[in-house]
């Protein structure tokens, strides 16, 4: 088997022509049919960088450029533009991000400042399509880049403690049915709490930002750190007879303090 190592980007841009002109599969393909694959293998990726893996990041990452060679030979076709022109558009960017190393800058700006006086609106520029998490950080991001900010953390952290203790209120307000059993969306009372509850969200988003933390990758760790700890419960609930359904609250409970005193 050659050995991948000695392969180069000219011999990847020269079997994806290859395959484009004698595949009937590759051949058939447009940026449009190709958009769910690009989706798709930049999840792939991301589960490879979580895991820390170098075989399956470098694998991973030849998935990710296959799309970005696929579609930059698909406009080749169409005499759009080329994969050099892709390159020199990179090359240009950071060039123009980087004035204070390839340009007459004597000083380091903040990029989204750089970038603040290229936009008519805040979120000129910002997929529909991204996720509300990371959209919440990027838009905080422009707000500061204009000065928009708090000087340090204890702003955002006194906005995080505000917002909840208004979604407080209004859960107190509605009685203890509304405290227990929450309420359906159809119910008026419902969109004021979603939008209490959307508050309070934004506001720690902006608190992970403020602290130098991206809330995406903050959350990420979360979920994996509650799976972890639920899943050794169900296993503790197993070797002692538990059933875990019927168990409760309490008893749950204490199996959780058992699993967290654990992991000391």
């Amino acid at each position: 088997m050659t050995d991948s190592s000695k392969r180069t980007l000219d011999d990847a841009l020269a079997i994806m022509r290859d395959l484009r002109a004698r595949d009937a599969w590759d051949k058939a393909q447009t940026h449009e049919s190709l958009r769910p694959y690009l989706n798709e293998e930049a999840h792939e990726l991301d589960d490879a960088l979580r895991s820390g893996d170098d075989h399956a990041m470098r694998s991973e990452l030849g998935d990710v450029l296959l799309q970005v060679l696929f579609h930059a030979i698909i406009a080749e076709e169409r005499g759009a533009f080329d994969v050099n022109d892709v390159a020199g558009s990179l090359v240009e960017k950071m060039t123009k991000r980087h004035p204070w190393l390839y340009g007459n800058a004597t000083e380091r700006e903040p990029w989204e400042q750089m970038k603040s006086k290229q936009r008519e609106t805040l979120a000129e520029g910002l997929p529909a399509g991204l996720p509300a998490l990371h959209r919440a950080h990027r838009l905080q991001e422009r707000a500061a880049g204009v000065g928009f900010d708090w000087p340090d953390v204890r702003g955002p952290a006194d906005k995080v403690r505000e917002e909840l203790a208004e979604v407080e209120a209004e859960i107190t307000k509605h009685g203890a049915q509304f405290e227990t059993h929450g309420v359906p969306s159809a119910d008026p009372r419902h969109a004021a709490l979603e939008s209490e509850l959307g508050d309070l969200l934004f506001a720690v988003v902006n608190l992970c930002r403020k602290a130098g933390t991206h809330p995406s990758l903050a959350l990420d760790k979360a979920n994996a750190k509650f799976q972890a700890r639920f899943e050794a419960i169900e296993k503790l609930a197993a070797a002692r007879g538990i059933d875990v359904k019927a168990a409760g609250l309490e008893a749950l409970d204490k199996l959780w303090d058992e699993v967290k005193a654990s992991e000391r």
